[in-house]
């Protein structure tokens, strides 16, 4: 069976984008496939402070955009398509697409993972209030009081940069102190602009065209109270992005994908980087090192078939 590449990546987040820039200096013949833009999830991240060789930091677009070039310009073909489904159960993996399936002799998953849903009405009021992205939205909140929620890195990130633009960000956690790094958790609760809603969660938001009101009950104490804000930011962890897998490579039991240190899966041949491979840590940098490894073992087996 004649196969059109030698390499194909799923996801064009640092993990695809590096594994790309890898293979293609590798002089393989290779595609990466994006459904929507080159970057991933560092593209809503407004700054970027512990990837190394940016002593002074770097926003997350423009951190995308030079991995974006760098990867082209080594000769990366980067195509705008989405995968419906593979089949692995030969040798030649087939990747299926709406309009076409493609046949590689490798593959490397890294399609990322998505902000989790709270259940409170996203789908209704997407746009008119609730948001996930800080970057995207904060200036739409100019002035107003809006609610973020969550405790880890992302949430205290977004949330102090959401007081660049808000006159007052309350912080709702579910716990009684933030997970995030010692460093945030200093400048948030160092910021006069946010104001802590501790072992609390939001039940609900409301409004007539846009959030008017947002629902938070103590875990504690199972008090009510309503926060008359604008907006509600959400960061509460994560979700796989595998719905196209339907059980081609084993996962564990959130939908993440299954590795050995080789970044290799259940599959020979098909390898997985980044925030969709079942790891301790979803930063840049680790999803860096998963691509290059993925990238370097997805040679050597090429080179033995």
């Amino acid at each position: 069976m004649t196969v059109d590449y030698d390499l194909v990546i799923i996801g064009a987040g640092p993990a695809g984008l590096t594994a790309g820039i890898y293979a293609a200096r590798a002089r393989m013949k290779v595609l990466l496939l994006e459904k929507a833009v080159p970057g991933g999830q560092i593209l809503i991240t407004d700054w970027i402070e512990n990837y190394p060789g940016f002593p002074e930091g770097i926003s997350g677009y423009d951190l995308a955009e030079k991995m974006r070039v760098q990867a082209q310009d080594l000769g990366l073909e980067i195509q705008t398509a989405q995968v419906h489904s593979l089949n692995l159960s030969a040798d030649t993996k087939e990747i299926v697409l709406k309009d076409r399936t493609i046949l590689t002799k490798s593959l490397i998953i890294a399609s990322g993972a998505s902000p989790k849903k709270l259940g409170i009405g996203e789908d209704k009021y997407m746009g008119k209030g609730i948001s996930f992205c800080a970057t995207c939205d904060a200036p739409f909140f100019k002035d107003k009081i809006v609610v973020a929620v969550g405790g880890g890195d992302t949430a205290v990130q977004e949330a102090i940069f959401l007081t660049k633009f808000a006159k007052k960000v309350f912080l709702v956690h579910r716990r009684d102190e933030l997970r995030a790094t010692k460093i945030l958790q200093e400048r948030a609760l160092a910021n006069d602009k946010i104001e802590f809603v501790w072992d609390s969660v939001v039940t609900g938001v409301d409004g007539l065209f846009g959030i008017e009101n947002v629902h938070v009950k103590n875990l504690k104490t199972d008090e009510k109270t309503t926060i008359k804000a604008d907006g509600c930011f959400i960061w509460v962890g994560i979700l796989p992005n595998t719905e196209f897998l339907n059980g081609a490579v084993k996962t564990d039991e959130f939908g993440f994908i299954a590795a050995d240190a080789n970044m290799q899966t259940s599959v020979p041949g098909v390898y997985v980087a980044g925030d969709v491979r079942d790891t301790p840590l979803r930063q840049i940098a680790t999803a860096v090192g998963d691509a290059a490894i993925a990238a370097v073992n997805a040679e050597h087996y090429i080179e033995n078939l």
